[in-house]
């Protein structure tokens, strides 16, 4: 069955369908969003698609990605649609559409599995530094009115010991000299970058560094974690520790983190960085 013929599915749409927002705000604009077939990106697209049909939002959403096919066979039931747009583009190049005006952005592509950290390292940071650098000039050209740049909780970097969560202002310890610090690393300048076009361009940005990220848009393929301990699961198979399994971790549902893109749209303070998890807003 596809996903968004799924019941349990279409209900988490309905439920973000159901946020109390000012939809209005979102009513005839168009709305970028770069890896548009990542986890997020899809439940993205597939809510405002939602809103488009019962309440005539007449949004536009034009989706970046690396992979025209895929993106066809993900939203076969939208891709011909007049309020669905999609370009398969690489970020690290310069980006030029058509558009006259994007209003809003929704940056999102990244890498963001284990597997690519090691086996890609490159394509990791340029993504999060010379990608979003990209993002944010198309910002500039096409007068968005607000950007959303998707960054870590990671960016807090290892826990010195002296607190027992992390707040938005912390930052711990990376080890830069590893592939693996290549993500938390590329993150933090990504975030810097944005304050950097803030201050010198005055462009409007809100920064939700989202927690490890489960749900039913996550790819069978997805080698995080929490994602193989799922696949594990279903498939009747042992769950693998690869440690004594004793570190804490903050998890968020999908549903979540759209709740609060949504709401970090409308109501978040320009160049701010939000802590984003299960807790993190009462919606």
């Amino acid at each position: 069955m596809k996903i968004n013929k799924n019941k349990a599915y279409l209900d988490n749409i309905k439920e973000v369908a159901t946020l109390n927002i000012n939809w209005d705000i979102l009513k005839n604009k168009t709305f970028l969003i770069t890896g548009v077939t990542g986890l997020i990106g899809k439940f993205l697209v597939d809510t405002i698609m939602y809103k488009n049909e019962i309440d005539n939002l007449n949004c536009k959403v034009i989706g970046l990605g690396r992979n025209i096919n895929k993106a066809k066979e993900r939203f076969e039931n939208c891709f011909d649609s007049e309020y669905f747009k999609f370009y398969e583009i690489d970020i690290n190049e310069t980006i030029d559409l058509p558009e006259d005006n994007i209003d809003y952005i929704f940056h999102a592509a990244s890498s963001t599995h284990p597997m690519q950290y090691s086996k890609m390292p490159i394509a990791t940071i340029t993504a999060n530094v010379i990608g979003t650098k990209n993002i944010l000039d198309l910002a500039i050209k096409h007068n968005t009115k607000r950007v959303i740049f998707a960054s870590s909780v990671e960016i807090y970097g290892e826990n010195k010991g002296d607190v027992d969560k992390f707040s938005e202002g912390y930052l711990g310890y990376i080890n830069c000299n590893t592939l693996r610090a290549g993500y938390p690393e590329s993150k933090r300048t990504g975030e810097a970058l944005c304050q950097a076009y803030i201050s010198e361009k005055e462009l409007d940005i809100v920064i939700p560094r989202f927690s490890r990220i489960f749900g039913p848009t996550i790819l069978n393929t997805d080698t995080k974690a929490l994602s193989q301990f799922i696949s594990k699961a279903v498939n009747n198979e042992d769950i693998v520790l690869k440690s004594e399994g004793k570190q804490f971790y903050s998890y968020t549902y999908v549903l979540d983190a759209v709740n609060a893109i949504f709401y970090l749209l409308m109501y978040g303070e320009k160049g701010e960085a939000y802590n984003v998890s299960d807790s993190s807003f009462d919606i």
